[in-house]
């Protein structure tokens, strides 16, 4: 397609479908997405998926370093790994309810973190994943 075209018919569909960031009920009832990206039948690519997902890590690691630069910095890969994890499935602000975890982990007591992370809701939501990621805050 020449780039012309392209950006004509891009422009074209910005200003009559709109840019909606969060899901919605087209007119025909299906659920849509950002310009007229039809879920139902369409989805998306598992390139897309992956976009998504890095720009997810991305931002919960932004968040983590805003909110807890210290613990976070201080911390070795798996156990950034956990916190971003974390982050992921609760957001940031569900993960700053750990309030007694998260000054665990900062203190270096890294056994009554994982024992906070295991004794939480959140645990209890989420089965073997809380089980696994808090060996990994054990783990040196």
């Amino acid at each position: 397609m020449e780039p012309s075209l392209f950006q004509q018919v891009k422009d074209q569909l910005l200003r009559q479908e709109g840019l909606k960031l969060k899901p919605y009920r087209c007119p025909a009832g299906k659920l849509t997405i950002v310009v007229g990206r039809n879920l139902e039948d369409i989805g998306i690519t598992q390139k897309e998926t992956y976009n998504l997902l890095e720009n997810d890590i991305l931002r919960c690691e932004s968040g983590l370093i805003d909110e807890l630069p210290k613990v976070y910095s201080g911390l070795n890969d798996n156990r950034k790994s956990v916190l971003l994890n974390m982050c992921f499935n609760l957001g940031v602000t569900g993960l700053l309810g750990f309030k007694h975890t998260l000054t665990f982990i900062g203190a270096g007591d890294f056994e009554r973190a994982a024992n906070g992370m295991l004794a939480s809701k959140w645990a209890k939501q989420v089965g073997r994943r809380a089980i696994g990621l808090s060996e990994l805050m054990r783990k040196d």
